[in-house]
C-alpha cells in the first residue's frame, strides 16, 4: 500500500530532483515529486528510510547530501532546526558543495528567518538560487499532496520553484524577500497556538458543565467559532486520542522560535508565550509525542 494519496499532478518538464530529509514530512513530499515525473535523488540521516522510499517509489538514494545533490536541477530539504539545516546545505558534505550555478535550493524546514537569510546569501555567492519554503497542512497535508506553501526569496527563483513544488501543494505564495516564509510559518503557527488553546479551554468547560460536548461541537461549528482546529480535531479531543502526527515537541521547537523574533522585533506575543508554557507542561505529563491538540490532557488532568 502507498503512503501516499493519489492526486492529478499538474504538468511540468520533468527534472533531476533531490531531496534531503525523509521524516512524517518529507517522506511522501519526495514520493509525490516522483509520482509526478522527476528523477528523484533521496538522502536520509538513516540510510535505511531512503533504501524504504526507493522501493516504493524508485530513484535512488545517495550517501550524503553532497552526492544527492550532485547534478541536481533543484535540492528540497526537509530537516529538523537550524542546526540540521546548516550542516546539510553548507557542511563538508552538504548541498552547495555539489550543487551547479544556476541551480536552485527550496528549503520547507521550519526554521529561523536568520538562518534562510544567511543561506541565501550563501547560495547566492555560488551562483545558486534559494527559497525559504515552510510548509502547513501537516503529515495528512504531505500524504495527500494538499500543503501550503510559504515561500521567502526572489521572484525568479520562486517562479522557477513553484511547477516543482505543486506536485505536493495546494497553494504556493511567495510572501516578499528572503525570510519571509519562515516569518509567515511564525504567524500561522502563532494563530494555531492561540486557537487550540481557546478550543481546549471550550471543550473543557463544556465537559465541567454537564454538555454532550460531540452535540455541541456540531452546532458550534456552523457559526462563529467554526475553524479548521474545530472541525478536525474538536471530536477527537473530546475522545482524548492525540495521535495526529504534529508533535508537541515540534510545536515548542517552532514557538521557541517565534519568541525568539519577537524578542527581536518588539512584537508582544504573551498569550503565546503563556501556551508555549501550557505545552511545556504537556511534556511534563509525557506528552512529547501528542499532537497539538493535546492541550485538553492539561486542564483535564488540573481539574483532576
Amino acid at each position: 500500500m502507498t503512503s501516499i494519496a493519489e492526486k492529478q499532478y499538474p504538468d511540468a518538464t520533468p527534472l533531476d530532483v533531490a531531496f534531503l530529509g525523509l521524516g512524517v514530512m518529507g517522506y511522501p513530499m519526495a514520493g509525490h515529486l516522483a509520482r509526478a515525473g522527476h528523477r528523484v535523488t533521496v538522502y536520509n540521516r538513516t540510510e535505511s528510510k531512503a533504501q524504504k522510499w526507493v522501493q516504493e517509489f524508485g530513484g535512488r538514494s545517495a550517501p550524503t547530501p553532497r552526492d544527492a545533490a550532485r547534478g541536481a536541477h533543484i535540492v528540497l530539504a526537509c530537516v529538523g532546526n537550524d542546526d540540521d539545516l546548516r550542516s546539510v546545505v553548507l557542511g563538508p558534505e552538504g548541498a552547495l558543495q555539489a550543487m551547479d550555478q544556476g541551480s536552485l535550493f527550496v528549503d520547507h524546514t521550519t526554521a529561523s528567518a536568520q538562518v534562510a537569510r544567511e543561506l541565501h546569501q550563501s547560495a547566492g555567492e555560488r551562483g545558486v538560487g534559494f527559497i525559504d519554503a515552510p510548509v502547513s497542512g501537516g503529515q495528512a497535508g504531505a500524504q495527500n499532496g494538499v500543503l501550503t506553501v510559504m515561500c521567502g526569496g526572489d521572484p525568479g527563483a520562486f517562479a522557477r520553484a513553484e511547477p516543482v513544488l505543486r506536485a505536493f501543494a495546494q497553494a504556493v505564495t511567495l510572501l516578499g524577500g528572503p525570510g519571509s516564509g519562515q516569518l509567515c510559518k511564525m504567524v500561522n503557527q502563532i494563530c494555531i497556538a492561540g486557537l487550540v488553546q481557546g478550543l481546549a479551554e471550550a471543550i473543557a468547560f463544556g465537559q465541567t458543565a454537564g454538555l454532550d460536548m460531540n452535540e455541541v461541537v456540531k452546532v458550534i461549528g456552523k457559526g462563529a467559532a467554526q475553524s479548521w482546529q474545530l472541525d478536525n480535531r474538536g471530536t477527537t479531543m473530546i475522545e482524548g486520542r492525540f495521535d495526529f502526527g504534529f508533535a508537541v515537541d515540534w510545536m515548542r521547537k517552532d514557538l521557541r522560535l517565534v519568541l525568539d523574533e519577537a524578542g527581536r522585533n518588539g512584537a508582544r506575543l504573551p498569550v503565546t508565550a503563556l501556551v508555549d508554557q501550557f505545552y511545556g507542561d504537556v511534556q511534563q505529563m509525557g506528552g512529547n509525542r501528542w499532537d497539538t491538540s493535546s492541550l485538553i490532557a492539561r486542564l483535564q488532568q488540573k481539574a483532576g
